[in-house]
C-alpha cells in the first residue's frame, strides 16, 4: 500500500513539475522571427502575423520594402529569417548562391496588376486615360527592383502604348513608392498592386483599370526559408503557415490569387 502511494505521490509530483515547466519556460522559449516582405505584400502580411502569433506565441517582425533591394540585403548579412518575394527569381538565386534553404521555396500568392488613380472620376475608360493631355506623371516602379514595376513595362510594350507615353513615367523605388505618387496626387496615374486598393473584391478607393493578364507574365510571389532561419522552428512553422486554408483565405481577400494548398 505504501508502495502504490509512493508511486502516485512521485507522479503526481512528475505531473506538477512538467506542468511547471511548460507554463514558466514555455514564454521564455517564443521566438522572434525576422521576416523580409515585399512592399506589394504589406497588408496582408500584417494580418497573417497577427494570426500566426496568437496561435503560437512568437513574434513575427516584418520588414518592407523592394524585393531587389532585400536580395542586396540579404547577401550582405541582413538577420531575416524567411523571404516573401514579389518574384521567384530571387528566392532562387538565393537559394543558388547558399542564402536561402533548399526545397523550401514555394508561391504563397499571385499579384494582379491594376492602373490606378485617387481621382474617381479620372479612369472611365481603360488605357485610353494613359494617352490623355489630362495625365501628366504616371507613377511605375523601378523594373530592375520591383517586378510589378517589370509587369508594368512589359504591358505598356505589348499594348503599344509605352513610346507615347514614356516621358510621362515617374519611377518610384517600390511599389510602396509608386502607391504614394498617386495618393499624395504627385502622379495622376500609376500602376500598382491590386492589393493595395482592393478590400473584399471591390476598389476601395479612386478608380482603376485591371490590367488583362495576357498583357504580362504571371507575377508569382515566392517565399524561401533563408539561411538564418534554417534551425528557428518557428519560422519554419511560419512558412508553412502560408499554406494553410485560413491564410489562403486572407490573401485572396487582399486581391491576389492563390495557389497553395493545406500542408
Amino acid at each position: 500500500m505504501s508502495k502504490v502511494y509512493f508511486l502516485f505521490k512521485k507522479s503526481v509530483w512528475f505531473y506538477t513539475f512538467n506542468l511547471f515547466l511548460y507554463l514558466y519556460t514555455s514564454p521564455a522559449q517564443a521566438e522572434v522571427v525576422q521576416v523580409a516582405v515585399a512592399s506589394n505584400f504589406i497588408q496582408p502580411a500584417q494580418e497573417l502575423a497577427q494570426r500566426y502569433e496568437s496561435a503560437s506565441g512568437n513574434q513575427i517582425k516584418i520588414s518592407s520594402g523592394s524585393s531587389g533591394k532585400f536580395f542586396a540585403q540579404i547577401r550582405n548579412g541582413a538577420p531575416f529569417q524567411v523571404f516573401l518575394s514579389a518574384d521567384t527569381q530571387t528566392p532562387a538565386t538565393l537559394i543558388k548562391e547558399g542564402f536561402a534553404v533548399e526545397h523550401t521555396q514555394k508561391t504563397y500568392a499571385i499579384g494582379k496588376l491594376v492602373l490606378w488613380s485617387s481621382n474617381p472620376a479620372l479612369i472611365t475608360d481603360g488605357p485610353a486615360i494613359l494617352d490623355s493631355k489630362r495625365v501628366n506623371k504616371i507613377a511605375i516602379a523601378n523594373p530592375e527592383l520591383a517586378p510589378y514595376g517589370r509587369a508594368a513595362i512589359e504591358s505598356l510594350e505589348r499594348s503599344g502604348l509605352f513610346i507615347q507615353i514614356k516621358s510621362k513615367i515617374v519611377w518610384g523605388e517600390n511599389i510602396a513608392q509608386t502607391h504614394q505618387f498617386v495618393l499624395s496626387g504627385n502622379a495622376e496615374l500609376g500602376f500598382v498592386s491590386a492589393s493595395q486598393i482592393m478590400r473584399e473584391g471591390k476598389i476601395a478607393q479612386g478608380s482603376a483599370w485591371i490590367i488583362p493578364e495576357t498583357l504580362y507574365a504571371p507575377i508569382l510571389q515566392d517565399a524561401v526559408l533563408l539561411s538564418r532561419g534554417k534551425n528557428s522552428l518557428a519560422a519554419r512553422n511560419f512558412l508553412d503557415y502560408l499554406s494553410t486554408k485560413q491564410a489562403r483565405e486572407i490573401i485572396e481577400k487582399y486581391g491576389y490569387s492563390s495557389v497553395a494548398k493545406d500542408s
